[in-house]
Formats: C-alpha cells, structure tokens, sequence
C-alpha cells in the first residue's frame, strides 16, 4: 500500500467535525487502467455521507477500497490511504478489517439455502459465536435494528428467499449489523427496490446514523438529498467536489458539480 501519511487533520472532517474514516491520495487500478484517481476526503462519525456522480465514475469502486473489497476483484490493486479511526486498513488483517466495516450491495443476496435467522447469524457463526442465547439476542437486536424484526417474527425460521425484495434488503442490513460493525457501506441499495420499499431502507439509514457512519453510493441525487448530510460528487475517476449536501445541492462549488446537479449530463 503506497501513499503519504495524512497530516494532522486526518481525525476531523473538512468543516472541523470528528471523522471516523479518511481517505488519503487513494488510488484504484483495475490491472492497468486507473479507475478512481488520488482521492482524499473524510467520513463523519455517526453520519450519512453521499457518494453520486455518473455511471462508470468509479463511486461503487471508491466504496469497495473502504473495506478492501477491491483487492479480491481480477486485477485489483490500490495506491494511497484509508484510515479508520486513525489507522491505515490496509496494515490490518482484511477479515478483521470486515469485521468493523461492513457491506450491503447493490441486489439483495440473502443465503438462498438459510433462514431468517440462520442469515442473520452467519457472521458472528463465522467468527465463532456459538451459544444460544448470544445468537438470540444479536439475531433480535439486529433485525429489529433493520426494521424487520415485525414482519418475520412469525416466521424467523422459515427461509429468507421468501421474504420481498425490500424485506430480503433489510434483511441483508440486519446480517451486516450483526457483528457491530463501526462502519456501514451501501453500494446503490435501493436500486432493484420499489418506491415503498426505498421508502423503508431511506427511513432505515437515518436511523441508523445515530450508531454508525454510513457511506451510500446512489445514482438517486434525491435520494442523496434526503438522506445524506454530506455528499460527494465523482467524475471519472476523480473526486470533484466534498461538501455539506445542502450546500452542494444549492451553493456548488465546481461548475461540473453544477452540471451534473441541473441534469445537463450523467
């Protein structure tokens, strides 16, 4: 992992409030070709932070460097800083790096063969979690977290495949919160729900703010809008404009900001 150590604001966000995770010159490379290009920025703890820009502008691959998903991809390979709570992620074990950052995806991808519950426990099962009752309680912890915990309680032994698209999300969130995880990524999760079923996930993130540090890839500036406090705008490859997202929304900065926001491309 090359890349210059960050200065003394790495623990502050660019407006002076605390940062959880910082992103220092970070680079990502699909074997040769440069899809995310020396981009800095700060998350804020317990906060919802945005991250929108055009289709093939590298945000879900900039996402996937938050948690060294990326390494895994064919060619995968990345140049720079990512720190948590002040340490660089990838001096770290990679599984207990995933332990405190976790990830939702962009489709729903429930454990087809396992139930409600069995989904929900898979992680802290992985990390060798075997008594019962500890199962219980972060199993009903968790989906009630995620705002399900209502709808399946009825039917938490039967299976996850059968739950709606929107339920199998929350589903997925549940199995991330598992394991409390510091951190929670989300990789466009509501793109494959309906508008009643984003409505639950858009309610689901505030809250959840109040414990954890989001980031969320959107291709939805209203959604962003709604949800996130600070927001993020990417064009190829690059990061073009880190703001408050009020502010980006009404007061940008950079006239390709300004572009993108009135529709005139992306």
């Amino acid at each position: 992992m090359e890349g210059e150590a960050l200065g003394p604001s790495a623990g502050l966000n660019h407006d002076g409030a605390p940062a959880k995770m910082s992103v220092a010159k970070l680079s990502a490379f699909y074997g040769k070709k440069k899809a995310v290009s020396d981009v800095s920025l700060s998350f804020r703890e317990n906060s919802v932070t945005a991250i929108i820009g055009p289709s093939g502008c590298g945000k879900s691959t900039l996402i996937r460097c938050l948690n060294r998903m990326h390494e895994v991809s064919p060619g995968g390979r990345v140049e720079g800083q990512v720190l948590l709570d002040g340490e660089d992620i990838y001096t770290q074990d990679p599984v207990t790096v995933r332990r405190r950052i976790g990830m939702v995806f962009q489709k729903p991808n429930p454990f087809p063969t396992m139930s409600v519950y069995d989904n929900v426990a898979a992680g802290l099962r992985l990390n060798g979690v075997r008594k019962r009752e500890v199962l219980d309680a972060a199993v009903l912890r968790s989906l009630k977290q995620a705002a399900l915990w209502d709808e399946v309680k009825e039917s938490v032994h039967g299976s996850g495949n059968r739950l709606s698209g929107g339920q199998q999300q929350r589903l997925c969130i549940a199995r991330a919160l598992a394991i409390e995880p510091e951190v929670i990524l989300m990789d466009e999760p509501c793109s494959a729900l309906d508008p009643i079923a984003t409505a639950k996930i858009e309610d689901l993130i505030f809250d959840l703010q109040k414990s954890y540090t989001v980031v969320i890839v959107t291709h939805n500036m209203q959604q962003a809008a709604r949800v996130a406090e600070y927001t993020a705008f990417m064009y190829l490859g690059e990061l073009i404009e880190y703001d408050r997202t009020k502010k980006i929304f009404e007061q940008p900065a950079q006239k390709l900001t300004e572009n993108y926001i009135t529709g005139r491309f992306g």
